[in-house]
């Protein structure tokens, strides 16, 4: 996993509610368990249509949107199945962030394990978002991990949440094990210094 701090960002907007797991990954890809390659499964059966062409209308085909790192979507993302897989996707895709004004709870969990970074927006802060895109597709925007905060074009700089340990992690580049064996000097101290129990049974 990369490390995640401070980083400018490009924003697409993809501003649909209810975007289940299945649109972001569709089933057939699960088999691999690899991240490689997974960029072309991303929304694969959204941005292609039945003839196999790319379809136009879809707003990450578009070449304004290419190049964003910063998905902007619509309310209750990612719900459906809890496949890891549509995190891995949206990274692979190129994305670093999903901003939305809500999230289903697996896939918000899965994200934050795999080093993908799912901000909570208020409404007001989303519709500006979705229009910014529209009027100026190369609007970028500051997200400071550590400060949790989301700097728009205007210097308004909004808060979100997150919990201190995947913060942690994600400051760090690391998942819940690597930050375990991050931990081993420490362990390895405390069991040099305690004594083991002794058992009382006899």
């Amino acid at each position: 996993m990369k490390p995640i701090n401070t980083f400018n960002g490009k924003i697409a907007a993809l501003p649909v509610p209810d975007i289940d797991t299945d649109r972001i990954v569709p089933a057939r890809f699960l088999k691999v368990t690899s991240k490689d390659g997974l960029g072309e499964a991303l929304f694969a059966d959204w941005k292609v249509r039945a003839d196999g062409t790319p379809d136009a209308e879809f707003p990450l085909n578009r070449p304004e949107t290419q190049g964003a790192t910063v998905l902007i979507a619509g309310d209750n993302f990612g719900c459906g199945s809890s496949r890891e897989h549509a995190p891995w996707a949206l990274q692979a895709g190129g994305f670093t962030a999903v901003l939305a004004t809500s999230f289903a709870n697996i896939f918000y969990s899965n994200a934050l394990k795999n080093g993908l970074l799912p901000i909570i927006i208020d409404h007001e802060t989303y519709e500006q978002l979705v229009s910014l895109a529209e009027e100026d597709p190369e609007t970028q925007l500051t997200i400071d991990l550590a400060a949790q905060t989301v700097t728009l074009p205007d210097g308004r700089a909004v808060h979100f949440p997150i919990d201190g340990f995947s913060k942690v992690c994600l400051l760090n580049g690391v998942d819940q094990l690597g930050y375990l064996v991050q931990q081993d000097d420490a362990i390895s101290a405390y069991e040099q210094r305690t004594p083991a129990p002794v058992s009382t049974l006899t």
